[in-house]
């Protein structure tokens, strides 16, 4: 079976770059880098692979330059003891580029980049490009890994966001509830036998585009902006549960 055959026959989908950088030329040479995300080095391996033998299969590479890092449980450990339980494993593959591998890795750790497999390509133009060629696989990592922790801080917004939107409906929810079953001056006290039903409609926010701008500033603004509405809708129901009483 081909691995291309054993890509599209498999279970599981194949990996997907979550950045891609800009093509370097220089004198007949191309340099391109791409990150996945890899949370154990078997991951940032088959990421390799699927690169190499499947994205690049019919137009191959002269070297797949990659490095990884990965927090993994220590042998032994659970998880449960806290951050001790774990560690970050490294790993670098210079397919033939001698050094260059370790360039890439330098790079991941200065951008404090985990969890991730960085790959440059480079397909050789036929003349030697020095320690210029250090240079360009350096900036396609550094691209990449920029783009990495961009969408990985989107991500944890989005994340808060979303939890503070929960949060904010429930708080709405039992305000709505509070203050319909107080008689206001145009509003008939119900009896006791009657029943107070209050349907409060939740919606939920989409934040796609937020996620596909990247805009981090935006996204912390929204989350200052849902934390003030909590902290208001908490000192209404104060007032109403302090009137209910």
């Amino acid at each position: 079976m081909s691995n291309l055959d054993s890509y599209v026959r498999s279970s599981k989908p194949p990996p997907t770059p979550l950045a891609t950088s800009q093509e370097i030329r220089d004198r007949g040479s191309t340099f391109v880098g791409n990150v996945f995300a890899a949370t154990n080095p078997d991951e940032a391996r088959k990421a390799i692979r699927h690169l190499k033998n499947v994205a690049h299969g019919s137009r191959p590479a002269s070297h797949e330059i990659a490095a990884w890092r990965c927090m993994v449980l220590k042998p032994g450990k659970t998880g449960l003891g806290g951050p001790d339980d774990f560690e970050v494993v490294t790993g670098f593959d210079d397919d033939g580029e001698k050094y260059a591998g370790g360039r890439v890795l330098k790079v991941m750790q200065k951008e404090s980049v985990i969890d991730a497999v960085v790959v440059v390509s480079r397909w050789f133009g036929g003349e030697m490009l020095g320690p210029a060629r250090f240079d360009h696989i350096e900036t396609c990592t550094r691209e990449v890994c920029h783009t990495f922790r961009l969408k990985d801080d989107m991500a944890t917004s989005i994340a808060t966001l979303t939890s503070l939107d929960d949060i904010l409906a429930s708080l709405r929810a039992e305000l709505a509830s509070i203050t319909s079953s107080q008689p206001g001056p145009d509003r008939e006290t119900p009896r006791d036998d009657t029943p107070t039903t209050i349907t409060v409609k939740k919606t939920s926010a989409s934040y796609i585009a937020l996620e596909e701008s990247l805009d981090i500033s935006k996204a912390k603004r929204l989350i200052t902006a849902r934390e003030n509405s909590i902290k208001s809708v908490k000192q209404a129901l104060r007032k109403a549960r302090a009137q209910d009483a």
